[in-house]
């Protein structure tokens, strides 16, 4: 009689997507591209103009493993749409017809207008540049300087935190000293007064926002570590012999992420707000790219006209909906976790 043996059945193809190292290369191939493209786009030469283009269906790849992951939660997949939208529009930007964001051609040129030989689906601003165009392009700012400020806040502030948590001892009265210092100052002067010494950029964004949002990410990490270092799998790390080091990364870090992930979709709404009304007050991204902060302090005074107050609720509307969709996925993944 022969017997026959029973293989499992097949893994789909987006299951096996999800798992951590599969889904952080993809995310690198998508997000690594558009950082060089913003942030040295003038250094690329020739190649500009090709950088972004495996990205594009990386981007279309990860919305698609975060609705597989998502699909427990609507709240969840309603944030990842949001928030991939303009993901996948900021590296798509380049390679849609669009009009020229710097090119000035009918100043006050309201929605649905044609003129000058173009249809202006939004209008333009004062100056008669293509609000479309603008609040497209817009995007890519806001995105890589302010996911770019949180990654390095989240780094900073886990590593001191699980320095402060596992070793304890002096290093947390010390670290914890000086954080408590940093979350005397009200975030935003912090930031207007670091700019205003170091200079409005990009760059200088990242070093505000790591010295603002690293103490309290130090505080969450650090007591997510005093709460697991007790248990089990940390003594039998300790009896093999492992290094401080290697029982913190492997085995601490692992353990208490899925909080941190929470923390850091709303931190990345907090760190959108931040970018943006420090762009609205001259220390934050400077012209002439488009940006929606800039967007905004530019049509200021020109929107209190009903007439052209799209010239505000349109980029507005957009640095909203961006920040609902990192809201929801914090509070959609809070939910799944719950449930578990």
């Amino acid at each position: 009689m022969a017997v026959t043996s029973l293989s499992p059945p097949p893994v789909p193809l987006l299951k096996r997507l999800q798992k951590p190292r599969i889904a952080a290369l993809i995310f690198a191939i998508a997000w690594l591209p558009l950082m060089a493209y913003v942030m040295a786009g003038d250094q690329l030469g020739d190649l500009e103009q090709y950088v972004l283009v495996p990205a594009i269906p990386a981007v279309i790849l990860l919305y698609l493993i975060c609705m597989a992951a998502f699909r427990e939660s609507w709240i969840a997949l309603l944030g990842a749409t949001l928030v991939f939208f303009w993901f996948f529009i900021a590296v798509a930007a380049p390679y849609l017809p669009l009009i020229d964001p710097n090119k000035p051609i009918a100043p006050f040129t309201t929605p649905l207008t044609e003129k000058s030989g173009f249809f202006f689906w939004l209008g333009t601003d004062f100056k008669g540049r293509d609000m479309l165009s603008r609040t497209l392009w817009g995007c890519q700012r806001v995105l890589v300087w302010g996911v770019t400020a949180t990654f390095v806040a989240y780094v900073v502030g886990t590593a001191f935190g699980l320095i402060a948590g596992y070793i304890s001892g002096w290093w947390d009265e010390v670290i914890s000293f000086l954080a408590n210092v940093l979350l005397s100052f009200p975030v935003m002067v912090l930031f207007i007064v670091i700019l205003n010494y170091l200079g409005p950029s990009g760059f200088n964004i990242v070093i505000a926002v790591t010295f603002a949002s690293a103490p309290a990410i130090m505080r969450i990490v650090r007591g997510l570590v005093l709460d697991v270092k007790t248990r089990d799998y940390v003594f039998a790390a300790q009896t093999r012999g492992e290094s401080a080091l290697w029982i913190m990364v492997v085995e601490l870090l692992p353990n208490v992420r899925g909080p941190i992930i929470v923390d850091a979709c709303l931190r990345l709404g907090y760190t959108t707000v931040a970018i943006t009304t420090l762009t609205f007050l001259g220390l934050g991204l400077q012209p002439p790219d488009p940006d929606w902060g800039l967007m905004i302090k530019e049509s200021a005074k020109t929107a209190m006209l009903f007439k052209f107050s799209y010239m505000l609720l349109i980029p507005a509307l957009s640095v909203s909906s961006l920040i609902l969709g990192f809201n929801l996925m914090a509070d959609g993944l809070r939910e799944m976790s719950l449930r578990d």
